[in-house]
């Protein structure tokens, strides 16, 4: 079965840190893109981070430049979110898609996905 899986998510405190990961399984990840998304309870869905195929090239939104950190391990089949200083808007469901491009972080959204994952929870909150 052709998949990706999030884990890592959970209940957090501000200030607080997690590691999301994203295992792909019935297919490689090494040659794309692999963007992380969330979306906040009523709110739209928005591009968290980017990194291409080699992992030499991310992008972040501005909400969480310096405090996330996209990276791959192309030999685990896995793209990890380092997520570091939380704060309560970071809150939401969180999924990785194996995409073709990133393009720019307003318009990723917008992107077409080879696959998508489900999606994780993640809740900041003291």
């Amino acid at each position: 079965q052709l998949q990706l899986v999030e884990s890592g998510g959970g209940l957090v405190q501000p200030g607080g840190s997690l590691r999301l990961s994203c295992a792909a399984s019935g297919f490689t990840l090494d040659g794309y893109v692999i963007g992380w998304f969330r979306q906040a309870p009523g709110k739209e869905r928005e591009g968290v981070s980017c990194t291409s195929g080699s992992g030499d090239s991310t992008n972040y939104a501005d909400s969480v430049k310096g405090r996330f950190t996209i990276s791959r391990d192309n030999a685990k089949n896995t793209v990890y979110l380092q997520m570091n200083s939380l704060r309560a808007e970071d809150t939401g469901v969180y999924y990785c898609a194996a995409m073709y491009s990133c393009g720019t972080m307003a318009t990723i959204i917008y992107r077409g996905m080879a696959y998508r994952g489900k999606g994780t929870l993640i809740t900041v909150s003291s």
